[in-house]
């Protein structure tokens, strides 16, 4: 932990454990999406299934690499990972990504699109909370909210039909704008 740090962002205004409880919310929901998504990914089978599987593969890639980017953040604040897994998948900001009752790809799309709805909002909130105050966080949120705005877009348009203007990776898991943070 950086005492320093976390010092400068109590000066500028932040209450650091309100911000960290924040981005452990949104890492516990990154980490629970990485592993529904594995299952959703794994229940798109047939034809239709398929057109969809290397979309849903980049957003769980992606969605792990939000999840790695977040925790040594946490650590430079002075926070850490729950030591009991149940305890951190129940601390998720947003609802479980499950696998509905009935695994139609338009159902499983919906699930998708949902999820990264709420993702979109979680860094919408960060992002907010931070401006002008810690740019660090800010800059990690930001990052982070432009793939998640992405992967709403993928989601949305082959659920809806109305082209996003957005594209597949050139390789899976590629987050463009993450990947500063992972290096």
């Amino acid at each position: 932990m950086s005492e320093h740090n976390r010092r400068l962002v109590e000066k500028a205004g932040i209450d650091v454990e309100k911000l960290l409880n924040m981005l452990l919310k949104a890492a516990a929901a990154e980490f629970t999406t990485y592993y529904y998504y594995t299952v959703l990914r794994n229940h798109a089978a047939g034809m239709e299934g398929e057109t969809i599987k290397e979309i849903v593969e980049d957003a769980r890639l992606e969605d792990r690499n939000h999840f790695e980017a977040l925790v040594p953040r946490i650590y430079e604040l002075g926070g850490e990972l729950p030591k009991d897994l149940v305890d951190f998948s129940k601390m998720a900001w947003c609802r479980d990504a499950y696998l509905p009752e009935e695994p139609t790809v338009e159902n499983i799309l919906k699930v998708l699109l949902e999820a990264e709805r709420c993702a979109v909002g979680v860094y919408t909130e960060i992002c907010k909370y931070t401006f002008g105050k810690d740019p660090r966080t800010y800059d990690l949120a930001l990052a982070i909210l432009h793939e998640e705005i992405e992967h709403e877009a993928w989601f949305e348009e082959l659920l809806t039909g109305k082209p996003s203007g957005h594209f597949r990776r050139a390789k899976p898991g590629e987050s463009p704008f993450v990947s500063k943070f992972l290096r």
